[in-house]
């Protein structure tokens, strides 16, 4: 079991979204790329992305250059999204996640955030 925003996390995420159909499908034609700054962890603030261009798509820990978006969330957020306890929608609307940059390509790509959301919470992660 990969232990949350661990190299293993990232590890396990990346071979469940290239295995994913539903994931998969949701990427054809989309050039996205997504930071994510995670806020007050056990180990304190983490920064990953989602990176999504020519049919592929890559999560890491680390820095973006030239990310689309920001997405900033608390870690208690990031947990229950990662667990599926929280839409990203609500998150969203309640003020749990801040968007930054170009938030409307985000939203033009909604449904690629639920997928990756849904691939995210079929992971058996130690939090």
């Amino acid at each position: 079991m990969a232990k949350f925003l661990s190299d293993d996390h990232f590890t396990a995420s990346r071979e469940a979204l290239a295995s994913d159909a539903g994931f998969q499908s949701s990427i054809s034609n989309v050039a996205l790329g997504i930071q994510f700054v995670v806020t007050d962890g056990p180990d304190g603030d983490t920064s990953y992305y989602l990176d999504i261009a020519d049919g592929k798509a890559d999560t890491n820990a680390g820095v973006l250059d030239d990310a689309d978006v920001s997405v900033t969330s608390d870690y208690a957020t990031a947990m229950a999204i990662s667990k599926g306890e929280l839409n990203v929608q609500m998150a969203f609307i309640t003020g749990k996640i801040k968007l930054g940059g170009n938030t409307a390509k985000v939203m033009m790509h909604q449904g690629v955030v639920n997928e990756f959301a849904r691939v995210q919470s079929g992971l058996d992660l130690e939090y």
